[in-house]
């Protein structure tokens, strides 16, 4: 008798459980797993999604058309040289504000508000904003002229308009990452530095023998998430390219080219076939730089 009250017991606090869990469970079956799954589905169909609607299997027909499209590999190559150098640049220069905002200095509350100020900016807005100091009678070219130097074509130049949206990427997205490793630093015990001190470490010593091996974990985010966001780049070269990835497909990602084949060719297949290898593509990274931090050990 009393093990069937116990069974009853767990089974309505399970039923409970599962219950409270349901919204969430939906949200996530419905705009998160559901799409996962019917991409992957697509990827292997020649789709018409209007008017009749039309499924034709092609297998990987899709997968082996990416080896013959140049605009593929174009957008390949400007997304993991855009990860290539903003990833980097982006967690130093957030360990940088880190370190500043984390020493003992006067409106250090003033300088967070405004170190972080870019994050809680739309991106389009700020795509706009340095679409009007990128222009070629902009803020930066006057600045340039000032010092006697000369101006560049930003927005037109195949050669660096990516560059260009690089510089503002990293300017926008350092702040939130700046936040995790000041989180970081704050968690690291005073003794530390502070034993270091009398045995005669100087600042630079301190920082390269405690602060960088305890901000590890929080390097491993930055990293993985920094990857993940500019390999997913397509709000920033769509806006500066008008959506179509130029000068020269000089701007285009892999993101902003599922959008064309997608939404402009009407190619649902073959964009849900690039989607997926996009996907696999974070995926490798994301397992090599788990690798690579030893991330195991840090737990």
């Amino acid at each position: 008798m009393t093990q069937v009250s116990t069974f009853r017991k767990k089974l309505r606090n399970n039923v409970t459980a599962y219950l409270f869990l349901l919204p969430t469970i939906l949200v996530l079956g419905t705009f998160l797993f559901l799409p996962v799954f019917y991409s992957l589905y697509l990827s292997g169909h020649k789709v018409n999604l209007l008017g009749d609607v039309s499924y034709k299997w092609v297998g990987f027909n899709n997968f082996t058309r990416m080896a013959g499209d140049e605009r593929a590999w174009i957008a390949l190559k400007n997304t993991a040289s855009f990860a290539l150098f903003v990833v980097p640049l982006q967690t130093a220069f957030a360990i940088l504000l880190a370190v500043i905002l984390n020493a003992k200095l006067r409106f250090k509350n003033f300088f967070r508000i405004v170190f972080f100020m870019p994050t809680v900016t739309s991106s389009a807005v700020l795509s706009l904003i340095f679409m009007w100091i990128y222009n070629s009678n902009g803020l930066l070219n006057r600045v340039l002229e000032f010092v006697g130097l000369h101006g560049y074509n930003w927005l037109g130049d195949p050669a660096v308009a990516l560059k260009a949206i690089m510089l503002m990427n990293i300017w926008s997205t350092a702040p939130f990452f700046m936040v995790v490793f000041l989180a970081a630093l704050q968690d690291i015990p005073d003794a530390l530095y502070e034993s270091a001190m009398l045995d005669g470490a100087g600042g630079f010593r301190r920082f390269i023998s405690i602060t960088l091996p305890m901000i590890k974990p929080a390097t491993f985010f930055t990293v993985v998430m920094g990857v993940i966001g500019t390999f997913q780049l397509f709000d920033q070269s769509y806006i500066f390219s008008a959506g179509s990835g130029g000068p020269n497909n000089s701007t285009l990602t892999v993101a902003l080219l599922i959008y064309q084949y997608a939404f402009k060719n009407l190619d649902f297949g073959y964009a849900s076939a690039l989607a997926v290898m996009l996907a696999a593509v974070i995926m490798i990274v994301t397992l090599i730089q788990r690798k690579l931090f030893s991330e195991e050990k840090l737990n």
